[in-house]
């Protein structure tokens, strides 16, 4: 198989994964998971599409809808199997934003031949799913979280663009791209790497300024 089409299913299945073990934590019936699973799947990459201007995947593959749907079912019958659904969830997304994040930037570099764009296209494949499913769970979105998240789908998507552009063989670029984006999400996760946030400051009093 194709590396890079190795890695668009693997993002699909993962992230939808993820969208079924968050209406398991919601105790939702079997169609709350299909649909969690699906928006969560094929979220970022339907952005993606938009904003390339290119026949979105899943209406032209009916493939990427069916993936999101059995394994909706497949974790409606095993999430009471996991301790912690929540911690899984968290890994599964570091998986999904990496090989996603690859993804997105081939699809964005194919069809422009721009770099900038490519890493805008990766990032955007990479989290938007994610951002969606939070927001319809009710949960924390993943943006808003201390952890490094966006930052470790902009590297990845950096990294996958640089190595293309100096003709690195294809394989070797797509892996490079999902290890940097999951080191640093894993570390993120495993240790609470975090970027220092910005600290508001007392404004100066009205009668203080010239």
């Amino acid at each position: 198989m194709n590396p890079i089409v190795f890695f668009d299913y693997a993002g699909i299945a993962v992230f939808a994964a993820t969208g079924a073990l968050a209406a398991s934590r919601k105790e939702l019936d079997i169609v709350g998971f299909l649909f969690f699973a699906g928006v969560t799947a094929i979220g970022g990459g339907t952005l993606r599409d938009i904003v390339l201007d290119a026949p979105v995947f899943w209406v032209e593959n009916t493939d990427y809808l069916i993936i999101p749907a059995v394994v909706a079912v497949a974790v409606f019958f095993t999430a009471h199997l996991f301790e912690s659904r929540y911690k899984l969830l968290l890994w599964l997304d570091a998986v999904g934003i990496s090989a996603y994040c690859v993804f997105g930037a081939w699809k964005g570099l194919t069809l422009t031949g721009s770099p900038l764009v490519a890493v805008v296209t990766g990032v955007l494949t990479a989290t938007f799913g994610g951002v969606l499913r939070d927001m319809l769970a009710g949960e924390q979105s993943v943006l808003l979280r201390p952890e490094i998240y966006v930052t470790a789908a902009l590297a990845g998507a950096g990294v996958y663009t640089t190595a293309a552009i100096f003709d690195v063989e294809l394989f070797l670029s797509a892996l490079l791209g999902f290890a940097a984006a999951f080191a640093i999400r894993g570390g993120a996760l495993r240790f609470g790497w975090s970027i220092p946030p910005y600290r508001s400051r007392p404004g100066r009093r009205p009668e203080d300024i010239p």
